[in-house]
């Protein structure tokens, strides 16, 4: 969508540009009727053109974002949106912005940019929409039960919002509201979007062949909805399909190269390859959809430990257990490579909290088993 130029300004120039003998006001019109009728690559030249002659017009410069983003080249829609907000604050071009940062998968500043617009006064359906799909990607479940909640209350026949705040909830081990929150979706058929909740709700539990049977059927009936070819692969991966689990993972990277659990399993099966090549691209990814994800920065320290690189894997190690101190498994790796560098003492007392955290969660395990059902 492209903002009015104010052509009065561009009359302040009587230039003639040597490309042509057209006015700055025929570029502008030419531009913006390209725009209109999708012919970007031409919308791109014409506001190139002039603005290498009119550099401060904050309309000029959010019209060649839009036409970039339009064209599908986000990062260069996205520099162009922030110039045109240093010139001019302006909502509607600080959303172009963070959904040209969604598009990108840097789903960070995206949030970062739709928490700001939210807080800046009532904000519209779509950036709360947003905001609650990047809380999701980001595995922010709690922030989107929060954000939804009342929202989906007020809207209960609201899709969009159902379907989040559903989601959100079985990711979050809440299944009995979600469960509620299916039986709502399903009020309208057998959905592929009410499937996939179903299916995620027994992976939660581990009932994996279950799981993959709601799967199965929600590729059928939607084999494009978002995340459904990741959890189709989880389920294959659980119950002992490796190579379809590969394939399913493949085709959700296909549709959406920013799937979060998609990228790490590949990562993992690469690495149980060892490709670690390959493993270490789709680890590096994952890292950039969720920043510092203790669980793949542990899987890049397994291929560290594993491939002999004992400094580098200390030292991702020692980051992880300080910044996720309940992480187990760190704990365990990083004992083993403190004995390996025979470091005896240091090794001794990553086994101590070692079994500190098995007997938590051995405790944690009988509370469970001991509730009621």
């Amino acid at each position: 969508m492209f903002r009015a130029v104010p052509l009065l300004l561009l009359c302040l120039s009587a230039l003639l540009y040597a490309q042509s003998a057209r006015s700055p006001q025929d570029v502008v019109k030419e531009a913006e009727a390209a725009q209109q009728a999708g012919n970007f690559d031409l919308a791109i030249k014409d506001y190139q053109l002039i603005l290498a002659h009119h550099p401060n017009i904050p309309e000029l410069r959010s019209n060649l974002g839009a036409a970039f983003a339009s064209a599908g080249r986000y990062t260069e829609a996205i520099a162009e949106y922030q110039r045109s907000l240093k010139l001019q604050p302006n909502p509607e071009v600080r959303l172009n912005l963070a959904i040209a940062y969604y598009k990108t998968g840097d789903l960070v500043s995206a949030a970062r940019i739709l928490e700001k617009i939210r807080a800046s006064g009532p904000a519209s359906l779509q950036v709360v929409t947003l905001l609650a799909d990047c809380y999701l990607r980001l595995g922010k479940n709690k922030d989107v039960v929060t954000l939804l909640t009342p929202l989906q209350q007020a809207d209960p026949n609201n899709a969009a919002l159902t379907y989040l705040l559903g989601t959100a909830l079985v990711r979050d081990n809440q299944p009995e509201k979600g469960q509620v929150i299916i039986d709502r979706i399903l009020k309208n058929g057998d959905t592929a979007e009410a499937r996939l909740l179903m299916g995620t709700t027994k992976y939660m539990v581990s009932d994996f062949s279950g799981a993959l049977a709601d799967f199965q059927k929600a590729v059928e009936l939607n084999p494009n909805l978002p995340d459904v070819y990741s959890y189709y692969g989880l389920a294959l991966l659980s119950t002992g399909d490796q190579a379809g689990a590969r394939k399913a993972f493949q085709k959700e990277l296909q549709f959406n190269p920013n799937n979060f659990d998609s990228n790490l399993r590949m990562g993992v099966l690469y690495r149980q390859d060892e490709n670690n090549d390959e493993a270490l691209k789709y680890f590096q990814h994952a890292l950039e959809i969720r920043p510092g994800d203790p669980g793949v920065r542990y899987q890049i320290a397994a291929m560290e430990v594993a491939q002999g690189q004992l400094d580098k894997a200390q030292r991702d190690l020692e980051s992880l257990t300080k910044d996720a101190p309940n992480f187990l498994e760190a704990h365990v790796s990083l004992a083993t490579v403190y004995f390996r560098e025979k470091r005896k003492a240091d090794g001794d007392r990553e086994r101590q909290i070692v079994a500190k955290l098995n007997a938590t969660r051995s405790k944690a395990n009988e509370i469970a088993v001991k509730a009621p059902q």
